[in-house]
């Protein structure tokens, strides 16, 4: 990864304003001129992906929905498993992004997956129910994150397994269980992602464990490029539906 391309996609996250009339074209707007770059940057911002996938176990034969998957490109943490599963729907509302992922699923030859335009709140998979349901980080940029929830929900079946990676906030009387973050860390990270429309918040993972059964739970913080001893939070959980 150049510096030079790493500074294209600094510009779309730090100086360039984010436009459009509807949630669709502000996402788009916000990728366009950064797709191409998108996954070798967001390795190194976006933490536990890779962990998420790979605890998850893969069900022969099931589908799985990686809703907000933009390129794809987190699919290859599954790895062979891959080929297991019966069909796998990358959704994602920027075109930008779903761009890149059709190529990546024509070049790889990944006869199972289709990248689909789609909102999260509302998509459906023509199976009727899905396997797995998994947002990696794209919780945060989903307006009404509550419907999405809901949504994954009513697709995965009974005891169908729910994956979540995303940045957070602690709520400021955190349950003594779960992690603590200080006023600084609580105000300084969501104003920070705000600005490109990427809402922390600290409901997340207590709506999560109140409607799944926590599988896996963890609490950590990871390292922003070019940001000196900056470290946000995030968390990655996994549940099941009753």
């Amino acid at each position: 990864m150049s510096f030079v391309a790493d500074l294209k996609v600094l510009y779309k996250l730090v100086v360039s304003p984010v436009r459009g009339a509807t949630h669709a074209e502000r996402m788009d707007h916000f990728y366009t001129g950064q797709a191409d770059a998108y996954d070798d940057f967001r390795k190194r911002l976006l933490h536990g992906r890779e962990e998420l996938f790979r605890t998850i176990d893969v069900p022969t034969g099931g589908v799985w929905v990686d809703l907000g998957g933009g390129t794809g490109g987190n699919l290859g943490f599954i790895g062979p498993r891959l080929s297991e599963l019966r069909k796998v729907y990358v959704v994602d509302l920027a075109e930008s992004l779903l761009t890149v992922a059709r190529r990546r699923v024509s070049d790889l030859g990944w006869t199972n997956v289709e990248p689909v335009m789609a909102d999260a709140t509302m998509f459906m998979p023509p199976e009727g129910q899905a396997d797995v349901v998994t947002f990696s980080y794209s919780l945060t940029m989903i307006p009404d994150w509550v419907a999405a929830l809901e949504q994954a929900l009513r697709m995965l079946k009974p005891g169908g397994v729910i994956g979540v990676v995303d940045f957070y906030v602690a709520r400021k009387h955190a349950d003594p269980q779960r992690a603590k973050h200080s006023w600084w860390t609580r105000t300084f990270w969501p104003t920070w992602f705000a600005a490109d429309n990427v809402f922390l918040s600290c409901d997340h993972l207590p709506f999560l464990q109140r409607h799944f059964t926590p599988v896996h739970c963890v609490e950590s913080a990871g390292r922003v490029p070019y940001v000196p001893l900056g470290r946000v939070p995030y968390y990655c959980f996994i549940g099941r539906k009753v």
